[in-house]
């Protein structure tokens, strides 16, 4: 297979080691609903929830579903999303950058840093996932998904987890 980055197109690992946990409880309806928000003025949303709750696991069953850096159509043929109308339709079809603000902020010194080093690190990805892609301004986070969009029209899935950490 191909090598996907850390932070574009991650793979379903982290979310397989869930499934597999004694556990683990399908919370794969989240998936119905964000299926339908997609390219919706609803399509950003926050999960604020407690400590403890399961937002990660959120996290990396979003990034199994939609990453294109994964195939997880089997992972997901026994749960709930896969009775849906539209379970194929968004499987493993998007772009998808994860990022956890915990991870660059304890890396990094100041908030500035901090941003640099993400930017730094996701255009590395971009670089390394896309090397066919002729980039604008590797300097520039923004133009380099454009870029990439251009070249592959196809959206992207932002998952930030940790976000409150900031």
């Amino acid at each position: 297979g191909e090598i996907m980055g850390m932070f574009v197109n991650p793979n379903a690992a982290a979310f397989q080691c869930a499934v597999n946990s004694e556990v683990y409880i399908d919370k794969t309806g989240l998936l119905e609903y964000t299926n339908k928000v997609l390219g919706t003025n609803a399509r950003f949303i926050c999960n604020s929830r407690p400590r403890r709750f399961g937002k990660s696991v959120t996290v990396d069953m979003l990034t199994a579903y939609y990453s294109k850096g994964c195939d997880t159509e089997k992972m997901f043929s026994g749960l709930e999303i896969s009775k849906c109308l539209d379970f194929y339709e968004h499987l493993n079809k998007y772009d998808v950058i994860k990022i956890n603000m915990q991870e660059f902020l304890s890396m990094s010194g100041t908030m500035e840093e901090m941003l640099e080093m993400l930017k730094k690190y996701i255009v590395l990805d971009f670089e390394e996932t896309y090397p066919q892609v002729r980039f604008r301004d590797e300097k520039n986070l923004i133009q380099v998904m454009k870029d990439v969009f251009s070249y592959t029209r196809c959206p992207f899935v932002i998952l930030i987890d940790e976000w409150d950490c900031l």
